[in-house]
């Protein structure tokens, strides 16, 4: 490939929540805030730069049945590129992604590897589906297979109850949290329920998404310990339909998700008011539409966080929980240009101007 071309980034450039420069210059593919002695070629972009967005729940390689293949893939993250999601957190898959990584003009993935959930306990082909006394085994395969992150299923329908129930046993947890990390990884978990959460928490997760079963006696809990969450709301703005579908063979299960979707922008704010670190995802990949985080971002004001907090959990924040880099000196030049200021109205989010990935104007 050819050599990256020179670019002035002019007008405002958001390097932080309060953090705010006239300009910046991409350089090799990399951001620096000194203009080069000499370029013969410079392509001048004007606007609001925000780093590129996060989205930090998604699953590339992923549709409705299961597993697709690279050509879908690739399309997936297209959209996300599109919308300005520049690095994907993916949150599960039962595909084999890793060829994205040589592809300079897809979006950057973090990987949890494949689900791991109990056994007919969740979506069908998408996770390992597996018993308890397996659990440490598995933990420590995708541990390995990820970058970083293992996914857990922590609570789904119990057809016998008839309702949202915990997956796991309480005494399964803590040696499988402990053996991901002992490989460096930090876990995660779906729940929507309410009763998985305390026991997930106390065995030493390090986040919880969707999080909607969040009550007065759990938001301190995850706030002393520092558990993060991902409300992807743009995915619980599905729940009346879910549940208007289930209505008559789960009437209890459907009455439960209507409640948590009634509540859930409470849910959301009772969190961030008690310092629990929230970010933006949307769940996309699954059954829901790709190239969603700016909406995810609306959300997330619309459940009454401050703007520049909700911002920042798709942008600064979210890069720094996920171990990469904004726009600061050096650093990879992915970044997303947008027509006014998205501090001043957040719906700027879902139009970007001009997109940069690895120092290349992209779209």
């Amino acid at each position: 490939m050819s050599e990256s071309p020179v670019l002035r980034v002019r007008g405002r450039v958001l390097t932080g929540r309060e953090e705010v420069r006239d300009e910046l210059w991409v350089v090799g593919g990399r951001v620096t805030f000194t203009p080069p002695a000499a370029a013969l070629e410079v392509v001048d972009i004007e606007g609001w730069a925000l780093p590129g967005l996060v989205d930090a729940h998604c699953h590339v390689g992923l549709d409705a049945h299961g597993a697709v293949d690279d050509a879908t893939s690739e399309k997936q993250a297209r959209t996300e590129r599109e919308a300005g999601a520049l690095l994907l957190r993916d949150a599960g898959s039962a595909a084999d992604t890793r060829w994205i990584d040589d592809r300079d003009d897809l979006p950057r993935l973090v990987r949890a590897g494949r689900h791991i959930a109990r056994t007919r306990r969740y979506i069908r082909n998408y996770a390992h589906e597996i018993e308890p006394d397996d659990l440490v085994a598995y933990v420590a395969r995708e541990a390995r297979r990820g970058d970083g992150w293992v996914k857990l299923v922590g609570d789904w329908i119990d057809r016998e109850a008839g309702d949202l129930t915990p997956c796991w046993p309480r005494e399964a947890l803590a040696p499988a949290i402990a053996e991901a990390h002992r490989h460096g990884a930090r876990v995660t978990a779906h729940c929507f329920a309410e009763d998985s959460l305390r026991d997930l928490v106390e065995a030493g997760i390090d986040c919880i998404e969707h999080a909607t079963g969040l009550t007065e006696e759990t938001v301190p809990l995850f706030a002393e310990r520092g558990v993060a969450i991902v409300p992807t709301l743009v995915n619980i703005a599905t729940f009346p339909e879910l549940a208007a579908g289930g209505q008559g063979k789960f009437p209890r299960w459907a009455d439960h998700m209507r409640r948590l979707h009634d509540r859930r922008y409470a849910t959301v704010r009772a969190a961030y008011d008690a310092g629990i670190p929230v970010y933006a995802g949307t769940d996309a990949g699954g059954s829901l539409a790709h190239g969603l985080v700016g909406q995810e971002v609306g959300e997330l004001v619309a459940a009454g966080i401050p703007v520049a907090d909700a911002v920042s959990a798709a942008a600064w924040g979210a890069r720094e929980w996920l171990g990469r880099p904004g726009l600061e000196e050096g650093a990879p030049a992915d970044l997303v240009v947008y027509e006014a200021d998205p501090l001043a109205d957040v719906g700027v989010l879902t139009a970007p101007r001009r997109i940069v990935l690895r120092g290349r104007v992209v779209g």
